[in-house]
C-alpha cells in the first residue's frame, strides 16, 4: 500500500510512523485509519522493526476526528466518502444490526490492532493530541510529549462518547477518577497536567523530544530479545483484564519454560557472563511458542 496520510521510515531497527496531514493538523481521516493498520501489519512481518515511534508532522500530533464534513461527520449513514463502509445496518423494519460492521468505530478498529502488535510502541506527542489523537495513544505503552503538547478528550463537547476502546484503555492508564474527570469535563489540558495524571512519561523541548523516543527505543532494540519483548508485551496487556492471578501464573510459566529451551536464553545468560552485547537469534516472525497466542480471536458482534 502506498501511503498518502502516514510516512513509515525504518532506520536502524526502529520504525517511526509520522501522521502526515500537518495542512490539516494531522486530523484523522477513514483513509488514515486504513493506512496505520496496514502499517502495524507491515511492522509485525518485518523482523527489521523492533521499537515503533508514532509521531505527527508539523505543529500538531493529531487535531482528531476531521470535521469537513460538518454536522454529518459522526453520522456515518450519511457519510459516503468512509471507505470501510459495508452496507447499511439499518434494517427494513427501521432497527439497527449492531453487530453489522457499519457500526464499527474507526478509532477503535486502529486501537485494537495497536493492541494486537507484537512490537513496543512509543507515542512521541509533539502537539496538540484532542479526541482520536489522544485515545488512539491510550493502546501504545509509552507516551512522551514535547511540554507545549495539549490534550484533550473532548468527546462530550461534541455530543458524543469517548471511543477508539478508550473506555477499556483510559482508566488503566489513569486510573477511573481521573479518566472520568477528563472525559466529562471535555476539556483540553496542557502537558503538564497530562504528565501529574499519568497519561504521559515524560516531558521534553519540542526539539528533544524524538531524540528522546529514538534514545528509548535504541534501549530496546539495542539489549532485548524481539521474541520475550513481543510475549512480554501481549503478557502486560492482556492480564490488565484478567479476573484472577493465576491467570498470568499460566502464561508467565508457559512462557519461561517454553523461552527457557530457546537459543536466546543460553545467549542471554552466555553473554552477560562473558561481559558482551547479546545477539539473539530467534525471530518474532517464525519463534513465537507453540502456545501462542492463547486467547480466541474476538469477533465484533
Amino acid at each position: 500500500m502506498a501511503y498518502t496520510t502516514i510516512k513509515y521510515e525504518v532506520e536502524d531497527k526502529i520504525l517511526t510512523i509520522t501522521l502526515n496531514r500537518p495542512d490539516k493538523l494531522n486530523a484523522f481521516t477513514g483513509e488514515m485509519m486504513m493506512e496505520m493498520i496496514d502499517a502495524f501489519d507491515k511492522a509485525d512481518a518485518d523482523d527489521d522493526v523492533r521499537a515503533i515511534i508514532v509521531t505527527g508532522e508539523g505543529r500538531a500530533f493529531c487535531a482528531g476526528a476531521d470535521l469537513s464534513a460538518g454536522a454529518k461527520t459522526f453520522d456515518y449513514e450519511k457519510r459516503a466518502d468512509r471507505p470501510d463502509k459495508q452496507g447499511n445496518p439499518v434494517q427494513a423494519d427501521g432497527s439497527i444490526d449492531w453487530s453489522h460492521e457499519a457500526v464499527r468505530d474507526g478509532g477503535g478498529r486502529l486501537t485494537l490492532r495497536i493492541y494486537e502488535c507484537l512490537k513496543p510502541v512509543i507515542a512521541a506527542v509533539n502537539g496538540p493530541a484532542v479526541g482520536i489523537g489522544v485515545t488512539m495513544q491510550l493502546a501504545m505503552d509509552i507516551r512522551m510529549a514535547s511540554d507545549t503538547a495539549k490534550f484533550g478528550f473532548v468527546f462530550a463537547r461534541r455530543g458524543i462518547v469517548p471511543e477508539a476502546c478508550s473506555s477499556w484503555f483510559l482508566n488503566r492508564v489513569v486510573g477511573i477518577s481521573k479518566a472520568l474527570e477528563w472525559t466529562y469535563t471535555g476539556r483540553v489540558f496542557p502537558a503538564q497536567e497530562a504528565l501529574d495524571g499519568g497519561l504521559v512519561r515524560s516531558l521534553h523541548k519540542p526539539e528533544e523530544l524524538l531524540p528522546a523516543a529514538r534514545a528509548l527505543a535504541r534501549e530496546i532494540a539495542d539489549n532485548t530479545a524481539p521474541v520475550s519483548v513481543a510475549l512480554t508485551r501481549q503478557m502486560i496487556w492482556r492480564m490488565a483484564g484478567a479476573d484472577h492471578p493465576m491467570e498470568a501464573h499460566k502464561i508467565d510459566s508457559r512462557a519461561i519454560y517454553a523461552r527457557g529451551r530457546t537459543e536466546d536464553a543460553k545467549e542471554g545468560v552466555v553473554s552477560f557472563l562473558e561481559k558482551r552485547p547479546a545477539v539473539y537469534p530467534d525471530k518474532v516472525s517464525k519463534d513465537m511458542p507453540s502456545f501462542f497466542p492463547w486467547w480466541p480471536k474476538r469477533e465484533y458482534k
